[in-house]
């Protein structure tokens, strides 16, 4: 019998809503033998976007198809909350980057399906808007969201440039004319405008009348800015994120907890970005995670730059910023691991997601039985998003035959007898 029925699950934003999903499998998928972090080895059936149930091996029918997960560790889908899809992929790009929409539409869909190979299936791209570019990048971004729909979800963050004084009016305008575009959350860099808790101000007042979220970028080393942020923050109900944030991490320790403790009071989440910065490459380092998480906020983790002038080897691989911030942090590999799943979506507003029935499937496998090893190792990945397979990533190691393979028994990832790991078998199309 199944170990668990479905259920109402909690969820928090507006894509928690619990209408059809007209983008969601409406056939029933079997996930066979997958390993879950607590050790168990169970089967999942899934329909209609949703987990159906979760039983035992052997304990489920599907009336359709089924993937074999032997081997496998299954988890919660992670999600990108700080991306940059209008740079992403443009560090060789032969003289001056493009910004013509047809261009910046191919970058970010690529990128995007890059990401959701290693695993995100909900995405939050900053686009910049203004200077001479306007709002091209913003509609190109957003038919990249369209395109990709069905395979995943992909907001866009309005960025403008300055919104105080003068110069700062055509911004404000440009960014009333994004959210109306499609932008559902507004941002920027209060940083780098002359008036920084000006700039904050209009974003705040702009996303109250919207009732927008607003994800700002900071580098977080000013404690009275931050001091002033957090309390404009309070009152916003759709939610406040800032980041980077590294220039946190190079106050003293008592002025950088103070400051912690003034954003958990305003429900202020943190995104670091442990794979790397975004912007300017003079102003590098991490947040303090664990300070942040001691003072009660909320920290997520994002990739920032992918392979643009800020990161030109930047990956976006939510498992390798899970990774760095275990291996560099210290965090343990559960909360390592929430920073770039269950955080990062709450973060964006989404729905919680577990592997008990009744949660949205949003799922990934990843080759292993424990997560600190698939955190280690995790080449071999598959995705499920609304309850279908949208990605698929195998890795075969071998070894040459040899005495001490063989007597060792040396772990392969190479192709299973009756054909390759996490391949779809009996009635079970490929995605």
């Amino acid at each position: 019998m199944p170990d668990s029925q479905p259920q109402q699950p909690h969820s928090s934003g507006s894509s928690g809503s619990s209408g059809s999903d007209p983008t969601a499998d409406s056939g029933s998928l079997l996930l066979c033998g997958a390993r879950l972090t607590d050790g168990r080895t169970v089967d999942v059936r899934l329909g209609g976007g949703r987990i159906e149930a979760v039983g035992t091996v052997g304990s489920l029918t599907a009336h359709s198809a089924r993937v074999d997960l032997a081997g496998y560790l299954l988890l919660p889908a992670a999600a990108e909350p700080h991306a940059h899809g209008d740079t992403a992929l443009s560090a060789d790009v032969p003289g001056p980057v493009s910004y013509d929409v047809p261009d910046v539409q191919r970058r970010a869909t690529e990128a995007a399906l890059l990401q959701l190979g290693h695993g995100a299936t909900a995405l939050r791209s900053h686009v910049r808007i203004g200077d001479v570019q306007g709002l091209g990048p913003m509609e190109a971004v957003l038919q990249a969201r369209r395109s990709l729909r069905g395979l995943v979800d992909l907001t866009a963050v309005a960025v403008p440039r300055l919104l105080t004084g003068a110069a700062g009016a055509d911004g404000l305008a440009m960014l009333r004319d994004a959210v109306k575009m499609g932008a559902s959350v507004v941002g920027g860099c209060p940083d780098l405008d002359p008036d920084p808790t000006g700039y904050a101000e209009a974003v705040l007042e702009l996303a109250a009348e919207h009732g927008c979220p607003v994800d700002l970028h900071t580098d977080g080393d000013d404690p009275a800015r931050l001091g002033r942020l957090a309390a404009m923050a309070a009152g916003v109900r759709a939610g406040v994120t800032i980041g980077p944030c590294g220039g946190l991490g190079r106050l003293p320790r008592e002025v950088a907890a103070r400051a912690a403790e003034q954003l958990a009071a305003a429900g202020v989440t943190v995104i670091c970005l442990p794979q790397g910065g975004c912007g300017s490459t003079e102003r590098r380092g991490l947040a303090p995670v664990r300070l942040l998480r001691s003072a009660g906020v909320r920290v997520a983790a994002g990739s920032g730059a992918m392979r643009d002038v800020s990161n030109p080897v930047g990956r976006g691989d939510p498992l390798e910023a899970a990774y760095l911030l275990a291996s560099r942090r210290g965090l343990r590999p559960e909360d390592a691991y929430d920073a770039v799943s269950g955080a990062a979506r709450t973060a964006m507003g989404l729905p919680e997601i577990r592997v008990e029935a009744g949660f949205p499937a949003e799922l990934l496998a990843v080759r292993g039985d424990r997560l600190a090893g698939a955190l280690s190792l995790a080449y071999s990945r598959i995705v499920v998003h609304r309850g279908r397979v949208v990605a698929r990533t195998s890795a075969v190691r071998e070894y040459c035959d040899s005495a001490a393979a063989v007597a060792l028994d040396l772990p392969r990832q190479g192709r299973a007898k009756g054909g390759e790991p996490g391949r779809p078998r009996g009635d079970e199309a490929a995605p």
